[in-house]
């Protein structure tokens, strides 16, 4: 009898791995990566261009130059446009009468703090627009005519005298609302005042008397300066009390002396 002959594969058994071993798995290719868009720089708007050729700054949008603590000694060219000059603590000793030549837009001059002995005498007065001045802290002796649009005038801390203002020198600015004369030489209060007056200070000088209409209309007992406000006298050997009917038409009476 013949043997049974089993029938079996001639193929290697597979190869089993252990059951902690890790099978090796098909690399997957990267994702594709999205075109970069590069940002855009944010848009702002050019500075001012500075077209003064001055030693301050001017900007052309708002027509302010800036010329303080630069060791001027004069007044500089200046732009047409200019509305506000500031030229603060610098070495300035003379306006001249063209120095603001043709600024028709010009409302405000200030020449704080420098070293002015001399203002000619058309320096201001054809400047249209012009509303405030101011010169405090020079060595100023007098002042010249102003244009009637004025606002605001401060001259404190100068070397006025009664003699470098002219009479009625401020009767005709119907505008203006301040004045500042204080610590100076004067000796008597430049009368007449305008009407518009709401801040009026000459404390700190040599007034010694006072007319009887520097604030009110003597003639006529209804008049009423509701505007003006504050009046200082104060520093002056004037005695306050010897001139009653001087503030009847005042809101409230001037600081000063009293006895």
């Amino acid at each position: 009898m013949s043997a049974e002959i089993e029938v079996g594969t001639v193929a290697p058994p597979p190869n089993v791995l252990p059951v902690n071993q890790n099978v090796p798995q098909p690399e997957t290719p990267p994702p594709a990566l999205e075109e970069e868009v590069p940002l855009r720089p944010r848009t702002t708007p050019p500075p001012p261009r500075l077209d003064f050729e001055g030693p301050g700054l001017f900007g052309p949008q708002t027509g302010l130059v800036y010329c303080d603590d630069v060791d001027l000694e004069y007044v500089p060219p200046l732009p047409k446009d200019t509305t506000y000059f500031y030229a603060r603590f610098n070495k300035i000793k003379r306006v001249g009468g063209n120095d603001f030549l043709n600024l028709n837009k010009l409302k405000r001059i200030d020449l704080t703090g420098n070293h002015i002995t001399e203002l000619h005498e058309d320096a201001f007065l054809k400047l249209p627009a012009l509303q405030e001045l101011l010169l405090a802290e020079n060595k100023i002796r007098s002042l010249p005519e102003l244009p009637v649009t004025m606002r605001y005038i401060d001259a404190r801390n100068n070397q006025l005298l009664s003699a470098g203002i002219r009479p009625e020198a401020f009767k005709g600015l119907t505008q203006l609302e301040f004045l500042y004369l204080s610590y100076n030489r004067l000796d008597f209060i430049p009368i007449p005042l305008p009407e518009s007056l709401r801040s009026f200070h000459i404390q700190h000088n040599n007034i010694q008397t006072m007319h009887k209409e520097t604030f009110c209309n003597h003639h006529d007992t209804t008049h009423q300066r509701r505007a003006l406000e504050d009046i200082r006298l104060d520093g002056n050997p004037i005695n306050l009390s010897h001139y009653p009917q001087a503030y009847f038409c005042l809101p409230r009476l001037p600081t000063g002396r009293m006895q």
